[in-house]
């Protein structure tokens, strides 16, 4: 038991530490994954929803600092409920996601390492299996270092996931691991490779014949019937590729632009996914930005899903002069951590990209 207890402790230590950095190296990201999960479509909790951002840090600054206690044996028994706690919480909710089809990806690593539902609620019942362990035989973890050696390592601990939660939220992580990353290729991230795999889907078609409901499968092909067709309900059973960025368009008035601003190579992108919640502070940052890369030779574009109603009053409030173009809100988000965040591209590869606070960063 001691044994199992040591090699879980340490496995357990490790796993919550490394998920915990990887979800407070964005933290804004996870904090759209848990809109998600409180929508009404999931969870059905929208009063939660605007506290994402602030449920978010704590959840991950207290996923990391478990670990750190667990590791260095720091107050056993509260880590030990705590973990407890929050796993079988966190098991609830994969498994609800994955048998009920609702969130497609748990989060759990961020954007650094997908996992289907499934995926995720087994990879939690193997984390409940070893915490439960700990649970019983939490009398053999005992701290690795003298107790103030040990509280001065937790509190730096609980400090430092503090300081770089709020880091990364007044800059952009740290770490990029979307498919906008600075130096990759939008046009490129776009392409569906020649003989990738197609989704293979089941076709279930529901016909009255004789009096009663009758459903029969296909792969897509309409069945011969003698009955009257009711309708036809689609299940996914193999996905086909999609390429790393699958959502992505720049239209205005009804037209798309993507391809002719994907092939400037001078251009200035201010993304803002919804300018009604953008930071005001960084909105009045852009009129001076937007004219020094006028002058010398880009050409500036906004993107954004508000509506021209609202790209109007905006434009009118912090004087700016370009046009606003149209993005689905998702991509938007995933885009830049920043509302507004500034891209700069050259022929479709993103060469800086900064969050409104570090504009002055920017080499134009």
């Amino acid at each position: 038991m001691k044994i199992l207890v040591t090699v879980f402790r340490i496995l357990v230590g490790v796993l919550f530490i490394i998920s915990g950095l990887i979800k407070l190296n964005d933290p804004l990201g996870f904090s759209y994954k848990l809109q998600e999960y409180f929508s009404e479509q999931v969870l059905n909790l929208p009063a939660l929803e605007p506290y994402a951002l602030l449920i978010s840090v704590f959840v991950v600054v207290f996923e990391v600092v478990l670990g750190v206690f667990l590791l260095i044996g720091y107050k056993p028994k509260f880590t030990v409920w705590s973990l407890l706690g929050m796993i079988v919480f966190f098991t609830f909710l994969t498994f609800y996601s994955a048998y009920f089809n609702k969130v497609k990806d748990c989060g759990c690593f961020g954007d650094a390492l997908k996992l289907t539902p499934w995926e995720s609620f087994w990879k939690d019942v193997a984390l409940l299996v070893m915490i439960l362990f700990l649970f019983i035989g939490v009398k053999y973890i005992k701290p690795i270092f003298s107790t103030f050696v040990v509280t001065v390592v937790a509190l730096v601990g609980f400090l430092g996931s503090l300081w770089f939660g709020y880091h990364v939220l007044m800059h952009l992580p740290s770490k990029d691991f979307r498919p906008y990353k600075v130096g990759a290729n939008i046009n490129e991230n776009m392409i569906v490779p020649e003989g990738a795999p197609k989704a293979v889907n089941d076709y279930h078609w529901k016909f009255k014949v004789n009096g009663e409901e009758k459903i029969i499968t296909t792969r897509g092909e309409y069945p011969t019937v003698n009955g009257e067709f009711i309708g036809v309900d689609t299940e996914e059973v193999t996905p086909g590729y999609e390429p790393p960025i699958h959502d992505f368009s720049i239209e205005r008035d009804g037209e798309d632009y993507t391809e002719d601003m994907l092939n400037e190579d001078k251009l200035v992108m201010i993304v803002t996914y919804n300018l009604k919640n953008a930071e005001a502070e960084g909105l009045s940052k852009l009129s001076s930005l937007e004219k020094e890369a006028k002058a010398k030779g880009y050409k500036v574009i906004g993107m954004t899903a508000s509506g021209p109603e609202t790209q109007n009053r905006v434009k009118k409030d912090y004087s700016l002069d370009f046009d606003f173009y149209f993005c689905d809100e998702t991509a938007l988000k995933t885009i830049v951590r920043a509302s507004p965040g500034i891209l700069v591209l050259n022929n479709g590869t993103i060469t800086q990209k900064v969050h409104w606070n570090d504009v002055e960063d920017l080499k134009l």
